[in-house]
């Protein structure tokens, strides 16, 4: 039988696609600018390395449990986040993406994430915020701004700079399109086939009204899929 996922894949930049809302992945703003060690927290298929420059010396982490069975990861080294197997003060720079929902003590990483970086180092960290239940059963957390914020600071860390991952009319279209596809999905039998067609058809209708209606609408500052901040450890 197909696999409804791989095929799904092959449309993921057509509107067709439920989540097309999201786009590419996004590179957060001055990333480009580390120099000397990187560690990347989360690295997955270490997508990240090609948009460093090319004086800084990379090193990818994934854990074993999540990183190689769901993101086919290919790290330099497997590790558990809140117990990071490196001195202190050693990295220029930290990035960690779409990770700290999925860690059982986000406090300790973000501790972590300081106790590596050197004083003045800048990381970079994500997190959904509005964003359906995924990678079960490692998803134990969603923060506010003002949540991941605090959790930063708590940690010693100085916010540089603070990004909202998306306009407030995509995300509503976003969520609604994976409401969708998603229950279609979920459907149990023959419903599941006669449902995706439907679905197809009414997440192409969503992702280009919602992508066309935000071009010209006002942006709402308290809805977005997710959040990115830039720091240094003070």
């Amino acid at each position: 039988m197909f696999s409804v996922k791989k095929i799904a894949q092959l449309f993921k930049r057509l509107p067709i696609h439920p989540q097309w809302l999201l786009g590419q992945k996004r590179v957060p703003d001055g990333i480009e600018s580390i120099n000397g060690l990187v560690l990347d927290i989360g690295a997955a298929d270490r997508w990240i390395e090609k948009h460093l420059s090319n004086s800084t010396h990379y090193i990818a982490l994934d854990y074993p449990a999540t990183g190689h069975e769901l993101y086919g990861a290919k790290p330099s080294v497997f590790a558990d986040a809140a117990n990071l197997p490196f001195a202190s003060n050693i990295f220029d720079g930290v990035i960690c993406l779409e990770v700290i929902e999925h860690v059982p003590d986000p406090h300790r990483v973000m501790a972590e994430i300081s106790r590596v970086l050197k004083r003045e180092g800048h990381a970079w960290i994500s997190m959904p915020f509005l964003y359906p239940l995924h990678d079960a059963p490692f998803d134990f957390q969603r923060f506010t701004e003002f949540g991941l914020t605090r959790a930063a600071q708590v940690a010693g860390l100085e916010i540089i700079k603070f990004q909202r991952a998306e306009h407030a009319i995509r995300t509503a279209g976003l969520l609604l399109c994976l409401a969708i596809a998603g229950g279609a999905y979920t459907a149990k039998g023959w419903r599941k086939y006669v449902l995706l067609p439907f679905a197809l058809l009414i997440v192409s209708v969503i992702n280009m009204s919602a992508w066309l209606f935000s071009l010209i609408w006002p942006d709402w500052q308290h809805m977005t899929h997710g959040h990115i901040i830039q720091v240094r450890k003070i």
